[in-house]
């Protein structure tokens, strides 16, 4: 039986649970509109999956409690001070919770480091605020009395003396108690025995992926964002009128009122590490992809095309929400993630479509399930839904599936889903160690680097997938989108520069259809994948749209790319690639196809100068700003 202890804990701990479940309650009642289009099946989904959110912040919150509850003393003066501790730490979630039922409304996503980074102005303003919203110490003090009141405490205990053999024996119970709930204790604050621990974007993997903000607690949320470094606010313009001149956001071409969208549709392939250094149609035919070249003739091929990352985990952003990577660290880990993002999951999945992810490696690699989820996209298909999953002869020892018989698992699933899907795949095979199946091992051109070789396997995985769709009856009405998520191994001088190591193909194939005629030499970039999808299918939106990237066949614009390298923003046009350093300079360089010289041009033209460094000035205004207040659509 566990000792008094233990039991009084779990007791404890019981009615934490319980409380934040009434929070969760006011959260949904105080901002009832925001989740009006779920289900109640899909709420009440939400607030069973809150469960893992409420215990992991319960848990960090109150180490200290756990610590000292442990303790085997059942004294008045003992449990009095235990009480003392648990009310004063719980008060601290509980009015983060409270507070942010109201907070909710203006920055649409629960509170992370704000108290770091505006605490000083609410400070300032307390008895202002107090009175504005005073009606809020009402739930907190009656919670916490509550809390109070109903906090189990042990019946006085009689003193008792043991037997060395009986202390012995109590003392061994208590280490295997301690122990077990030390493990229990870390498995609660990570969330469990999957690959990452529990973040916030954990909660978006439901749809609507708005119910994530429900599935959250503000104990969570706020713990989770401490020591985080926000990124500062930029006034580079002071109206919002001149940010969006600036700016240079294009909305989607117009299409004729007569014709109605199409339906097709539409599989992006987002290579691993597949940098057009290793193409031959970008390199005179000296190159490790046979297919891929082969294929570019028939579609679409892009010259001018670059990431807007060195990441994988910074692609998704870019090709399924318009979002570049204009920070250091990555979105999908950021406090930034539950700010409001659109994907083409969400867009796409409003218009009746399917929508769909496959990645073979183990599920949670890259937080790849979260932003899928974040992304809108339905359902979500990792190594744990592969047939056999580790264990099945497939499996590369390492990462996950082995590409070739992932695609072809892939194009059995697509020939599954009903139409028209939209539905992402992230190869991994030709990534670090860079291993082939034992049965190709020498049949691939060696090259000069370790990649080489698994790129050419890549290259002839995507052959035989498109030997098996080909003979499928949704190939002919699919648009295909390849193009990479990032360069790696380098050993050709020319790409070796900051905007050689971005440079990568893409390429958009249609077996069935003619596609609308477009500037190969236009500057591309991931993030334009959306617009692109949304322009091709007629679907005329631009609210969903983030202003970063343009369709390929708006032939008002020749194109731009964003990135971020060495602290300093790059901003790609046809003629000039201008840089924007951390100490605010504008420097322009002249542009050549993945070139970009050392020295920046001496004297510029002044026009240029203003015109790009503007533009340059207000996509990073417009980016950090709108993630750090959450209004990258307003």
């Amino acid at each position: 039986m566990p000792s008094l202890a233990l039991r009084l804990l779990l007791r404890r701990f019981a009615l934490l649970l319980g409380l934040y479940l009434l929070l969760r309650i006011g959260f949904y009642v105080a901002n009832h509109d925001v989740f009006r289009e779920a289900s109640s099946g899909q709420i009440l989904w939400a607030f069973w999956h809150g469960f893992r959110f409420d215990l992991s912040g319960l848990l960090l919150l109150n180490v200290p409690f756990v610590v000292l509850s442990l303790v085997p003393a059942f004294g008045r003066g003992w449990q009095r001070m235990l009480r003392g501790i648990y009310l004063v730490l719980n008060s601290v979630g509980l009015a983060l919770n409270i507070v942010d039922a109201e907070y909710f409304k203006f920055i649409g996503r629960r509170t992370s480091n704000e108290l770091s980074t505006i605490g000083s102005d609410v400070s300032r303003q307390a008895v202002q605020l107090l009175g504005h919203y005073w009606f809020l110490l009402i739930p907190f003090v009656a919670l916490l009395v509550l809390l109070g009141y109903l906090y189990p405490m042990p019946a006085p205990q009689p003193r008792s003396s043991l037997p060395p053999a009986g202390r012995l024996r109590w003392f061994s119970v208590q280490a295997a108690e301690v122990a077990l709930v030390a493990l229990a204790v870390v498995l609660g604050i990570r969330g469990g025995l999957q690959l990452k621990p529990l973040r916030t974007g954990h909660a978006f993997v439901q749809q609507p992926a708005v119910l994530g903000h429900l599935a959250l607690n503000s104990t969570f949320t706020f713990l989770k964002s401490l020591g985080y470094q926000p990124a500062e606010h930029k006034h580079y313009f002071a109206s919002a009128t001149d940010l969006r001149r600036a700016l240079a956001a294009r909305p989607l071409p117009q299409h004729p009122a007569t014709g109605a969208p199409l339906r097709d549709n539409v599989v992006v392939l987002l290579l691993e590490s597949f940098a057009s250094e290793y193409t031959g149609i970008e390199n005179g035919g000296r190159g490790y992809t046979p297919f891929f070249d082969s294929l570019a003739t028939k579609g679409l091929f892009f010259r001018e095309h670059y990431a807007n990352g060195r990441r994988s985990i910074e692609a998704l952003p870019a090709v399924l929400s318009g979002l570049p990577s204009l920070m250091e660290g990555p979105f999908i880990t950021s406090n930034y993630q539950t700010d409001e993002l659109h994907g083409l999951g969400e867009v796409l999945g409003r218009q009746g479509y399917t929508t769909s992810m496959f990645h073979g490696a183990q599920n949670g690699t890259m937080g790849f399930n979260t932003f899928a989820g974040i992304a809108g996209v339905q359902r979500y298909y990792g190594l744990s839904e592969y047939p056999g999953g580790a264990s099945s002869p497939d499996y590369d020892g390492h990462w996950g599936i082995f590409d070739e018989p992932y695609l072809q698992y892939f194009s059995q699933q697509l020939g599954q889903q009903k139409e028209p899907f939209f539905s992402t795949l992230f190869t991994l095979s030709s990534h670090e160690p860079f291993t082939v199946p034992a049965r190709y091992q020498n049949h691939f051109p060696a090259g000069d680097l370790p990649i080489h070789a698994t790129i050419g396997y890549t290259d002839n995985a995507l052959r035989k997938f498109f030997a098996t769709a080909s003979r499928q009856p949704w190939y002919k009405h699919t648009l295909f989108i390849l193009l990479a998520d990032h360069t790696s191994q380098t050993s050709r001088a020319g790409y070796q520069n900051a905007l050689g190591n971005y440079k990568t193909p893409l390429l958009l194939f249609h077996p069935g259809r003619q596609l609308p005629a477009a500037d190969e030499h236009r500057i591309t970039q991931q993030a334009d994948v959306p617009a692109t999808v949304l322009d091709y299918l007629g679907l005329g939106t631009t609210r969903q749209l983030l202003p970063f990237g343009y369709s390929v066949f708006d032939k008002g614009t020749t194109g731009r790319a964003l990135y971020l390298n060495g602290g300093s923003y790059f901003l790609v046009h046809r003629d000039l690639v201008t840089e924007l350093t951390t100490d605010n300079k504008i420097l322009l360089y002249p542009y050549r196809t993945h070139v970009i010289p050392a020295e920046s041009l001496p004297h510029p033209d002044v026009r240029k100068v203003q015109q790009y460094g503007d533009e340059l000035k207000a996509c990073v205004q417009f980016f950090v700003n709108g993630l750090a207040d959450n209004q990258l659509y307003r």
